[in-house]
Parts: structure tokens; C-alpha cells; sequence
């Protein structure tokens, strides 16, 4: 495909570029530094209508395309991808609520993630259930009208400053996939706490962490979709998540190259810029082809999927290879600036920590390549 973005993407392009280097990339350093999680931006982004992008218009959404939402995140990542992380995670959730919730649940929950009142949270791995969700162990028992809740949920981000969790719980121990279901739990719920924040090597600024579940009633009322959909709600969700970690590993990888093309032209060794031996100027080419392959591998699986052809496996590419691009690209930034490079008064070590998680999350690349492969080979590829 050919990508001509038209005018009304360009300026919701601008519009986000523009917010993200005034209201974010002056902060980032200091928001990874300080492993502080900017609440504080929530709002003026919902006020862009940033929160509530997968939302239909008459809940306060924009309702956009998967191919604008990825200009989106892509530019809130060349500024943050912690910020751009986190801000996808919750619109991942208000667009669950948006599908699969009846109409009491959008009327009670969607107002308030979109309007920035409340922050989404999306809990399915476990410590024995990650790239295996039909693994999944902490359960949830009818009980007349109420569902009890017990065990624990890890890797979950915005982990302790999410209002409303959409999490994964076994329903039924004999069904596997089958026999899990999807309940909203609102923060203040009794028997519901956060356990261990994890230290983390890179998007310190967003709070990824443990939810532990302690006989937590939670109501039927809770539950989006039938008893047993909670796999399929899932995996619902995990096509757009790809393309939207896709579009965002394509962000930090712009902002490397072009912390790397700047230095370059700035940096003087030997009596002119560096980026004027062939060394430098190969390495800043590669890094530019890999940084816009990737960009459209992900705007072609966002594209299928706005108009309804077939996206696993575009989705799937997009991710693997968007990742992969963004941390050999960010590796090579700070190579390409050496010691400043390895130092924080730069920022490529910082894209560079904060790239590596997208190789594992929403996803580890070892899995999106057998999900490629059985695209390719169909059954001859599971047997």
C-alpha cells in the first residue's frame, strides 16, 4: 500500500505532535528519573479527546481508525513511549467496555475513562499464564448475584493508579479457554489490592505491578459479555494492541534517529562532523530504512484492518518487526553519539531501556513469528 495521509489525519497528526512536545518531551527525563506516573497529563489529553479513541461519539469518544489512532500513538512516543503505553492500555480498555459491555455498563463507565475522570487498567498474564492465557489460575465464583475474586494478576500496567481494572478470571477450572470470563473491578473494591511494583529497567515513569485478589465480591453486573467469553474478549483486543505497540515503537525509533542525524551533524572529530565519514552515514541509513519499513508495516495492518480484510498476520508483522527495528535503531543511536550516548544527558539511553519491552510485551516476538509462520503454512505449521 501507498499511504497519502489526507488532511483531516494530518491535522489530528499535528494536533497530537504538537501536544506531545510541548506537554510531554520536557517532562520525559524527569517523569523516567523520578519513576513518577504523570496523572497530570491524563486530562488535558482527554480533553483532546486523546482518552477515549475506540469510544463511539455519543459516549464522548472519537470512535477513530485504527490508521489515525497509530499517527497518534506514534508521535506520543517520540516524546514518551511510557506515556504512549500507558494512554493505549486505557483507551484498550474503554474499547472493551465500548464492544462487549451492555448498555448500563458503556452509560456507567465510559464517561468517566473518556473524560479523563478514570484511568483504565487491562490485567490477563499471571505469573504461570503469560504468552499461555489459557493458563490462567486466579478465579471468580458465582455466588447469587456476586462473583468472589481470588488470586493474583502480574505485568499489569498502570498497576495502583488505574480506577477501573478489565481483568481475565477462570470461571470454570475444567473449560480452559473456555471457561474464563472478563469483570470490571473498580479500585476501592473490598478484598482488591495492588501487590509488588516491579523495577524496571525501562518505562519508569509507567507503573507496571501486581493485583492481588483476596475473597473480592465484585457484582454480576460486573462481568462484560456471557460467562466463558473472557478469552475471546481478549484476543479481541490483540490485533489493534499490536498495530498500536507497532506505531509506537515506530515513534521511539523516529526520536532516536533523529537525536542520532542531529549529533552527527553537530559532533566534530578529526576536524569536521562526524556524520561526514561513511561509518556514521551508514549506520544513520540503516537506521532510517528500519524506522520506515516498520512504519508501513504498521500503517498497512492498521489500514486492513479499518477496512475489514484479514489482520493477524499484518498485525503480527507490524509488531515483530516494528519492535525489533526500534531496539536496533535505539542501540545504534547511542553508538552512533558514544559516550554521550551511554549518559543521561541524552536521551537515546532512554529510548534505548525503554525499547527492549516492546521484544516481549502484547505479545514476545517468538510468538508473533509462529502466529507469521501458521499464516503462512496454515495446519502443516501446528503439526
Amino acid at each position: 500500500m501507498f499511504f497519502r495521509l489526507d488532511d483531516e489525519q494530518r491535522e489530528i497528526q499535528e494536533l497530537a505532535r504538537k501536544f506531545a512536545q510541548h506537554e510531554i518531551a520536557p517532562h520525559a527525563d524527569e517523569w523516567d528519573e523520578e519513576h513518577h506516573f504523570p496523572r497530570e497529563v491524563l486530562q488535558p489529553m482527554a480533553e483532546l479527546g486523546l482518552a477515549g479513541l475506540l469510544v463511539p461519539d455519543q459516549y464522548g469518544g472519537l470512535a477513530l481508525p485504527r490508521l489515525t489512532g497509530a499517527l497518534i500513538y506514534e508521535q506520543l512516543a517520540q516524546a514518551d513511549m511510557a506515556t504512549a503505553v500507558w494512554l493505549s492500555v486505557h483507551n484498550m480498555v474503554a474499547g472493551l467496555i465500548a464492544k462487549f459491555g451492555d448498555e448500563a455498563q458503556r452509560e456507567r463507565w465510559l464517561p468517566r475513562l473518556v473524560s479523563g475522570a478514570a484511568l483504565g487498567a487491562f490485567s490477563l498474564s499471571e505469573a504461570h499464564a503469560g504468552s499461555d492465557a489459557t493458563a490462567i489460575r486466579a478465579t471468580a465464583r458465582r455466588e447469587g448475584d456476586e462473583y468472589v475474586l481470588n488470586g493474583s494478576k502480574y505485568w499489569v500496567t498502570n498497576a495502583g493508579e488505574a480506577d477501573l481494572y478489565a481483568v481475565m478470571l477462570r470461571t470454570d477450572a475444567e473449560a480452559r479457554g473456555r471457561g474464563i470470563s472478563t469483570f470490571i473491578v473498580e479500585r476501592d473494591t473490598a478484598g482488591f489490592s495492588i501487590g509488588k511494583l516491579e523495577r524496571k529497567m525501562g518505562l519508569r515513569s509507567s507503573p507496571t505491578g501486581e493485583l492481588i485478589f483476596e475473597n473480592c465480591r465484585v457484582p454480576a453486573a460486573n462481568r462484560l459479555s456471557a460467562e466463558g467469553d473472557g478469552l475471546k474478549i481478549a484476543l479481541s483486543s490483540l490485533d489493534g494492541g499490536r498495530v498500536n505497540i507497532g506505531s509506537i515503537a515506530v515513534g521511539v525509533a523516529q526520536a532516536a534517529l533523529d537525536v542520532a542525524v542531529r549529533y552527527a551533524g553537530e559532533r566534530v572529530a578529526f576536524g569536521k562532523p562526524i556524520g561526514a565519514f561513511e561509518g556514521i552515514q551508514f549506520m544513520l541509513a540503516d537506521m532510517a530504512m528500519k524506522t520506515q519499513a516498520a512504519r508501513l508495516l504498521v500503517y498497512e495492518a492498521a489500514w486492513k484492518m479499518d477496512n475489514g480484510e484479514p489482520s493477524i498476520t499484518a498485525a503480527a508483522m507490524a509488531k515483530c518487526f516494528a519492535t525489533d527495528a526500534a531496539m536496533a535503531v535505539t542501540t545504534d543511536a547511542v553508538q552512533a553519539l558514544g559516550g554521550a550516548g551511554y549518559v543521561r544527558d541524552w536521551p537515546v539511553e532512554r529510548y534505548m531501556r525503554d525499547a527492549k519491552v516492546g521484544q516481549i510485551f502484547e505479545g514476545a516476538n517468538q510468538i508473533q513469528r509462529i502466529v507469521i509462520a501458521r499464516g503462512l503454512l496454515g495446519e502443516v505449521a501446528s503439526q
